[in-house]
């Protein structure tokens, strides 16, 4: 099953209309590798259907939120940037030069803050990891050389 479809199901399973603008939407949202803000969200969505307004996508994005469909980040540049619902758990790397955010996953980090927790006398629920990173000298003297 694609994440478009995953999405529709989620959203028939909670009784949420699929409407032609929510659909392109949700296409959007599960073919996006990065984490869109509501504007860059909204261009893409245009691209495809321009009669669909901004207006529309904020509220489909609050909707979607609101149900556990989507995640709202803000990374430290106060965007907020929304992705489904990961199957699998998973932290970021933020570029502050350049605003990528890379996904990661790592079982020495899941083990370790649960090793922290336990030391502390207590069991994690749930948590985000967010890692804000620039480009080693090396990496970008030689991404310079290369334009």
């Amino acid at each position: 099953m694609s994440s478009e479809q995953t999405i529709a199901a989620l959203c028939r399973e909670l009784g949420l209309r699929i409407t032609g603008p929510r659909r392109v939407i949700m296409r959007v949202l599960s073919e996006s590798s990065d984490h869109p803000d509501v504007v860059e969200l909204h261009r893409r969505v245009v691209a495809i259907e321009p009669t669909i307004a901004l207006a529309t996508v904020y509220r489909t994005v609050s909707l979607l939120r609101e149900k556990g469909i989507l995640e709202r980040h803000t990374f430290g540049d106060r965007r907020a940037r929304y992705e489904t619902v990961p199957r699998e758990h998973h932290d970021h790397l933020i570029n502050i030069e350049t605003g990528d955010v890379i996904e990661f996953q790592s079982a020495e980090i899941e083990r370790l803050q649960e090793e922290i927790a336990r030391q502390h006398g207590f069991t994690i629920i749930s948590h985000r990891l967010e890692i804000y990173v620039k480009p080693l000298q090396k990496a970008r003297r030689s991404r310079q050389t290369r334009e």
